[in-house]
């Protein structure tokens, strides 16, 4: 197993990557938290409230206000659940599609332009440990 030296820079590192691609949605007018929920709602479809707070670690709190500056925005609309009426679900609009598509790109163009800098050896190492990563991520949902 890693010392935990090492395990530490990991977690560090992955934080400092998540911070920084979660800041490039600022530049469309959103919190890294709402870019989250909305990339989330438009990638799985319609979801019930519990079920997005589940899957963001959010309070019921923290979430219903970024549902509703979403749909206040028209990034998203509530509907009721047709399994139970009392509850709504939420899904993307067009709009809200759109945004999410141009916060991907934003993304996906920062790592390129930044793996551009990297020495090619750097880049590579990158790529390559990408199977290995995914790994580590698949393990860690599964590990709540």
């Amino acid at each position: 197993m890693t010392d935990t030296e090492t395990l530490s820079k990991l977690r560090g590192v992955i934080s400092k990557l998540a911070r920084e691609l979660n800041a490039t949605a600022t530049g469309e007018g959103l919190t890294p938290t709402q870019a989250s929920v909305l990339g989330l709602i438009a990638f799985r479809g319609p979801l019930g409230l519990t079920e997005l707070a589940r899957l963001e670690g959010l309070n019921p709190t923290m979430l219903s206000r970024v549902v509703g500056k979403l749909t206040e925005l028209g990034l998203i609309q509530r509907d009721p659940n047709p399994e139970d009426l009392r509850a709504i679900r939420v899904e993307a609009t067009e709009a809200g599609r759109q945004l999410h598509e141009r916060v991907k790109l934003l993304r996906t163009e920062a790592i390129g332009g930044c793996l551009d800098q990297l020495p090619e050896q750097s880049s590579r190492t990158i790529i390559e440990a990408l199977p290995a990563l995914e790994e580590l991520a698949k393990a860690m949902r599964s590990s709540h």
